[in-house]
Formats: structure tokens, sequence, C-alpha cells
């Protein structure tokens, strides 16, 4: 990606001022936050080596009241803490011009964890959700190209519904971040 981002590094806020601020689904996210189990000792490990590395920045366009933000970042969150990466939170509403440049599908999706050179070079992201989630709103998108249909809304959310239930299959939302997070990584 030809992106730099470098404008936005101090413009953000810690995770723990996201946490500390958020006024929508802070139980919710606190307990994902401090529920958080690694899946395997391998995946911590990973994140530990990374603690020397000082050559990546990250940047996560988040959003209080975004379901996937508060089953993503709070995992997000503990493996950045121990990569020892330097991590900033932009608010969405604050950084749309930043959010125009990673659309889902061609709409704002969030989160979106940007992974960045120090000298503010994009080196790749993620998000705003796990691949095995993130399929089937790909899937309802196709198949419901009109959100002006009178039926859309309904569907929409039995779709989040069964996206809520995916988060949870396998090793649930730890594992697929965790992983997709370190495949994303691993290729930096």
């Amino acid at each position: 990606m030809s992106l730099n981002v470098a404008d936005k590094f101090g413009k953000g806020i810690s995770p723990r001022q996201f946490m500390d601020g958020m006024g929508q689904n802070k139980e919710t996210f606190e307990a994902w936050y401090e529920g958080f189990v690694w899946q395997s000792e391998e995946d911590r490990e990973f994140f530990e080596s990374l603690n020397f590395r000082d050559d990546i920045r990250v940047l996560i366009l988040a959003a209080e009241w975004c379901g996937d933000v508060v089953r993503s970042v709070p995992v997000v969150f503990r493996a950045l803490e121990t990569s020892g990466f330097m991590t900033e939170v932009l608010i969405l509403e604050d950084h749309q011009d930043v959010m125009d440049h990673f659309l889902t599908m061609g709409g704002r999706a969030v989160p979106i964890v940007i992974f960045a050179d120090t000298g503010g070079h994009v080196l790749g992201y993620w998000g705003p959700r796990p691949a095995h989630v993130q399929q089937l709103m790909i899937q309802f998108k196709q198949e419901n190209p009109d959100r002006e249909a009178p039926d859309y809304n309904e569907k929409i959310a039995v779709v989040r519904q069964e996206m809520a239930k995916k988060y949870e299959e396998g090793a649930g939302v730890n594992g697929s971040v965790v992983s997709e997070l370190r495949d994303k990584i691993s290729g930096l």
C-alpha cells in the first residue's frame, strides 16, 4: 500500500484511554478484555518475540458502539500489549479521512487495525472482523444489495445473530483474531 499515516501518529488515544472513556458497551468490552486467554503457548511466545521490533506502529480505527469492536478489539489490545508495539486508537467519527482508505465492500466498517512503519507507510491491515465471520456479511451483501428494501433490516438482524454465533466457533474470538493478527504480522 502506498498510503502514509504518519500525520495520525500522536493524534489517537491509548487503548486504556479508549476503554476508560467508553460510554457504551464498556462492561461487555472489559469482560472480553479481562477474559482473554491465549489459545496456545506458541501464539503467546510469537507476540512476546515482537518486543524486539521497534519498526512497527499500530493505529486502530474503532467506535465504542460497534459490536465487532466490542468482540475483537479486547483481543487485539491484549495481543498488542504483549507485542510491545506502540498502539493508538483513532475514533472513527474523528478520523473518517483514514477510514475512507480502508472501506470494506465500499462501506465503513470497524475495527481496522493498521500496521505502519515508523515513517507512517502502511504495511498492511486487519479487519473489520475475523474472516469466517466476515464471510457471512459478504454473502449477505451479495444477496441483499438494496439497503432500502423493505425487509433489509429484518434480514441483517438475522445475519448479525449468525455472526455472533460464528465469533464463538472453534477457539472463539480469541483464537481467530490472534491467529489472523499473527499471520498478518508474520508477513510484514
